[in-house]
């Protein structure tokens, strides 16, 4: 018997970008400001609604890789 272990997938994207902001020491405020540095604008209230959900948009998730220079994403531990 094969046991697949169920994943939630709101609470992976969520926690990596979150994993990402805090190593980067970045706030919700700040990436709003690195947001609308690449023409993106949200604020921070919007943000964290969005990041707490879990069902952003890839295009949000990319967005915001990139305005706090992420250039790796490593997704398993």
């Amino acid at each position: 018997m094969i046991i697949i272990e169920k994943i939630d997938w709101k609470e992976k994207v969520k926690s990596l970008l979150k994993k990402e902001l805090k190593e980067r020491n970045i706030t919700y405020s700040e990436l709003a400001k690195k947001l609308s540095e690449i023409g993106i604008d949200e604020n921070a209230h919007n943000i964290n609604i969005k990041i707490s959900r879990g069902t952003f948009s890839a295009i949000f998730m990319i967005q915001c890789l990139e305005s706090i220079g992420c250039t790796n994403l490593k997704l398993k531990k």
